[in-house]
């Protein structure tokens, strides 16, 4: 099932309607749908090299959009979220979250975890849809969101079109480790700066 989703997602890269089904993967990736955006970034943007910028806006955009969606989902439709979420087998760990936070703790914990689940491998959708469960501040999370998610876009464009084949290659290789790597450090350098300042 996920194999033909995948394939029918790279089909779609190579469409003359291209754009308008790449703004369509990544809202429906950020609430529901398995495969990532950039399946169809990568083939977009070694096609189009100086429209990086224009793939990279499309995906972020509506990928917020699609995280908006995700978290309206977990607010208002609050069993149907569930069974998404049960559907990733992250049950366990939504229901930790809520304890967690219900005794004034966790908080801070959860914006590196949705920073983390924008920007790496993680299933977002899954975090989104949580954060609506759990009614976190929706100005945050969109802030949260829109940084995660464009950050990640825009590298996987820009390398794509920079390096072509060569970044391709080390994705496949070590995406999700150094983009795991990557995330922390970039939480813990913004938890440094709060320190200090606070």
């Amino acid at each position: 099932m996920l194999k033909k989703l995948y394939d029918k997602s790279l089909q779609l890269a190579a469409h003359k309607k291209a754009n308008l089904y790449l703004a369509i993967v990544s809202f429906v990736e950020s609430s529901f749908f398995p495969i990532p955006p950039d399946v169809m970034i990568i083939p977009m943007t070694m096609a189009q090299k100086e429209n990086y910028l224009k793939i990279f806006l499309n995906a972020t955009i509506f990928s917020v959009l699609g995280a908006l969606f995700g978290y309206l989902l977990g607010m208002i439709f609050g069993d149907l979220a569930m069974s998404v979420v049960e559907f990733y087998n992250y049950e366990n760990e939504v229901n930790k979250l809520k304890l967690n936070l219900s005794q004034g703790g966790g908080v801070y914990i959860w914006l590196g975890t949705l920073f983390l689940a924008g920007f790496t491998p993680l299933p977002f959708k899954v975090f989104t849809i949580t954060s609506g469960l759990i009614g976190f501040n929706i100005f945050i999370f969109l802030l949260i969101c829109f940084i995660s998610r464009g950050l990640r876009f825009f590298l996987v464009s820009f390398l794509t079109a920079k390096f072509g084949q060569i970044f391709v290659s080390f994705l496949e290789k070590k995406g999700t480790f150094w983009s795991t790597i990557i995330g922390a450090l970039i939480i813990i350098f913004f938890s440094i700066i709060y320190l200090l300042l606070k």
